[in-house]
């Protein structure tokens, strides 16, 4: 039996579903990417949702994606960045884990808001290169930038109420499952 908690399980461990997880992972880069964001990710972060282990090494990621160990890199750090992926640490091993949330989708959500803070924090600034103009296109810039700035405010807020419907759903959802 394989303990999905192991992170010695190793790939090459037969897996009767390996080639529909792979196929699983690149039919999802191909929806991720039309969103404009890199293939890569995509496949990485597939194959993260729809692996049977808790977390996987970098190597071994590459491995059942058939994919270089740099381009695992760039992907797993952009993932992590924006909190689709995390990473997971084993004392005593130098190996980069990781792993998707349970709740993917959730725990993007609830960390979406630090984008959307700098991105407020840019429309701020750009209010303050044109506050003090009084040429007619610069007063149009500042109103831009600022519905740019108190857009990103009312998402954060609302952010909150999406994740409290997202959960009352779940919890709904999984009781009628019971």
């Amino acid at each position: 039996m394989v303990d999905v908690h192991d992170a010695s399980v190793s790939e090459q461990e037969p897996d009767p579903l390996s080639e529909q997880r792979r196929a699983f992972a690149d039919d999802f880069a191909t929806m991720w990417s039309a969103t404009g964001a890199p293939i890569m990710d995509g496949r990485v972060l597939g194959y993260l949702m729809i692996m049977r282990r808790e977390y996987i090494s970098s190597a071994d990621l590459a491995a059942a994606l058939e994919a270089s160990a740099g381009a695992v890199s760039m992907s797993t750090r952009r993932l992590v960045d924006s909190g689709f992926a995390k990473r997971r640490i084993i004392p005593g091993d130098r190996n980069h884990y990781f792993y998707s949330d349970e709740d993917v989708w959730g725990t993007w959500l609830a960390g979406e808001r630090r984008c959307l803070d700098r991105q407020r924090d840019n429309s701020e600034q750009g209010m303050g290169v044109v506050a003090d103009s009084d040429d007619p296109g610069d007063r149009m810039a500042y109103r831009r930038m600022r519905n740019g700035r108190d857009y990103m405010r009312w998402l954060r807020d609302y952010h909150y109420k999406m994740l409290e419907a997202w959960e009352a759903y779940k919890a709904e959802r999984d009781e009628s499952d019971e």
